[in-house]
């Protein structure tokens, strides 16, 4: 049985010494079918299934299987939000090598916004009709709590309304190592200025030996996990994610998606599981192509399938594009995420689909699917399901 059609064309890296390599599975058609049976069945799938259900010869029959699960857990609703990304500054004490957004401080192209520059986009957003504004950014040598819990108060001030999803688990951390307090006497401090949720970036991949490859210098997989568990104690919602098409492996990608499996079955505090599609431009990883199609769609199932205690699997059109988020719809996807409007960091590492969709765009790409649009909040409370065209 040939191997899993992925996008990484190299071998993956091994574990050093001292780590523990992961079990080796025995791949089959047969343990495949037995897989797919066993999710159609509402059993939970083991890290053997996720492994085999990579390898899976038949890319319909996988999706099929996935859109199915999806049709039981959503009908035809696909989730879509009216959002604004703003990112207050590239200026990064890390140097992760996949990464083509951060800059040092005075280096070409290092930028971080005025308080009156994020007010602005902020007030831009509401007249528009966003409800949430997403900010993540670099980790600013010289920047203090206080300047997070401004930034807060100055997005509430400008655009009371408008739920804010901020600071990765990455930027929290470091906020906590600079002030010597507690990651939850940070959140507790963010909460205070308005934060409403955090974003699912800085998880990259779990596993050490590739994380020490791509981001060394960066949170530990289990620190990430430990401070979204800390988040949904705390009364937080947070999304989480996976980036892939790397120097990571299958066994990786479903030792990842298991982690963020248990830690939903402890505190079922996750919006959304969203795949990232890895972009290859402007960094230090020398990986020089984007990831392949059939494997985008082939991440969005299996985490359809592993994920069971998921009910939101988004398909982010900022680095898949238009047809394969499209696509995804019918491979077990139901969300898009939004009209976005000013996304920097995977634009700066070569992505290709743009910075901004229109709500007009988004209305068309979800019905054009076979789809209903669903006009959602932050954490997915329905805002308008657009089952009428002509009422748009």
């Amino acid at each position: 049985m040939d191997s899993v059609t992925c996008s990484v064309s190299h071998q993956p890296p091994r574990p050093s010494a001292g780590q523990t390599a992961f079990p080796q599975v025995r791949v089959s058609y047969a343990s495949v079918q037995s897989a797919l049976k066993k999710a159609l069945a509402g059993k939970r799938l083991s890290f053997e299934d996720g492994v085999n259900l990579f390898h899976a010869p038949d890319l319909l029959e996988l999706g099929a299987v996935a859109n199915e699960l999806n049709l039981r857990a959503n009908g035809k609703d696909v989730y879509f939000n009216v959002n604004r990304h703003i990112n207050p500054t590239n200026i990064c004490a890390l140097s992760c090598k996949f990464c083509a957004f951060s800059r040092k401080p005075g280096e070409d192209g290092a930028y971080a916004y005025s308080e009156d520059e994020i007010a602005h986009r902020a007030q831009v957003a509401a007249q528009s009709g966003a409800t949430e504004i997403h900010m993540v950014g670099g980790l600013h040598p010289r920047w203090k709590l206080s300047n997070y819990t401004n930034i807060i108060r100055t997005v509430k001030r400008a655009a009371p309304e408008v739920h804010v999803k901020a600071f990765t688990a990455v930027e929290l951390d470091w906020l906590a190592r600079k002030e010597r307090r507690t990651v939850a006497e940070i959140i507790f401090e963010l909460k205070d200025a308005g934060l409403g949720s955090l974003p699912g970036g800085g998880a990259e991949i779990f596993t050490p030996y590739v994380r020490e490859l791509i981001c060394d210098t960066k949170l530990t997989g289990e620190g990430w996990l430990d401070i979204h568990r800390t988040a949904h104690g705390m009364g937080l919602r947070s999304n989480c994610t996976m980036l892939y098409g790397h120097i990571e492996d299958v066994e990786a990608r479903v030792d990842h998606m298991l982690k963020l499996r248990a830690l939903q079955d402890e505190t079922g505090g996750f919006n959304v599981f969203i795949p990232l599609a890895y972009q290859p431009e402007n960094n230090d990883l020398g990986i020089n192509r984007q990831t392949y199609g059939v494997d985008d769609l082939k991440t969005i199932a299996v985490a359809r399938l592993l994920l069971d205690n998921f009910k939101n699997i988004k398909s982010y059109w900022i680095m898949t594009g238009q047809r394969v988020a499209q696509t995804a719809l019918h491979h077990g996807a139901n969300d898009l995420d939004g009209t976005v409007v000013e996304e920097k960091i995977a634009n700066m590492a070569g992505s290709q689909s743009g910075m901004a969709m229109a709500k007009s765009k988004l209305l068309q790409v979800i019905r054009s699917s076979d789809r209903i649009p669903v006009e959602r909040s932050t954490v997915y409370q329905p805002i308008r399901r657009y089952d009428n065209p002509a009422e748009d």
